[in-house]
């Protein structure tokens, strides 16, 4: 079942935590999800980079539909309106990009989906709104810093932002970024260490996730 743009929101407003990866073995990726899952994530990115992106997340689709149906999975790294037209038969539930290009924006409006464009400065947020974005993606966050998140709230308080790119799961960088103001955090590497990654031992992933799910609903 895909889910309808209201449904995702909802979905990262219970769990304001979206987990992007890649990984080219589809059952160390099926493994990763069932893990994000299992620790109470509602919300996935898969980003396509690199060979054979496509084709896992294409399966990727199918098992999360017919296994983990709460969860909603998405398409990371995405730069073109064909790309994007690619996803949407791929059955996507939305589009996240690096940055901002309306024409992926038009595509997500006329399949009425969620579209996170990734954007850096105040112009472009405003560039991202008026293209139809309702939560924007800032990138890289870490490279910015939570000043930056205060600062665009005085003139655009209105504006819902993800932040990716260097969020940590620990308790002090979370917080800073939600006391921030940020809507969600898009999180990567950090939930995925390599060794876990190396051994199998998903259980771990499981237990990182759950820790930072329980953190963020305390704030």
């Amino acid at each position: 079942m895909k889910f309808t743009k209201e449904e995702l929101y909802a979905k990262l407003d219970e769990v304001p935590i979206m987990p992007l990866f890649n990984h080219p073995d589809i059952e160390v990726s099926k493994a990763v999800v069932k893990a994000c899952y299992d620790g109470g994530i509602k919300v996935f990115e898969y980003t396509n980079r690199g060979e054979g992106a496509a084709q896992v997340f294409a399966e990727l689709v199918k098992y999360i539909r017919q296994e983990l149906p709460d969860m909603a999975i998405g398409i990371g790294t995405v730069f073109t309106a064909e790309e994007a037209e690619y996803f949407v038969s791929l059955d996507t539930d939305f589009i996240v990009q690096p940055c901002l290009n309306p024409e992926v924006g038009a595509v997500c409006q006329k399949h009425e989906m969620a579209w996170f464009p990734g954007v850096m400065t105040v112009s472009e947020i405003f560039q991202a709104q008026q293209a139809g974005s309702d939560i924007v993606k800032i990138f890289p966050a870490n490279v910015l810093g939570t000043a930056f998140i205060k600062a665009i709230k005085g003139p655009m308080p209105k504006a819902k932002v993800m932040v990716t790119g260097g969020v940590e799961p620990n308790e002090e960088n979370l917080k800073g970024w939600f006391s921030a103001g940020v809507t969600a955090v898009g999180m990567g590497s950090q939930l995925f260490p390599k060794a876990v990654l190396e051994s199998g031992n998903f259980a771990e992933t499981t237990e990182i996730v759950k820790k930072c799910v329980a953190l963020v609903k305390g704030f």
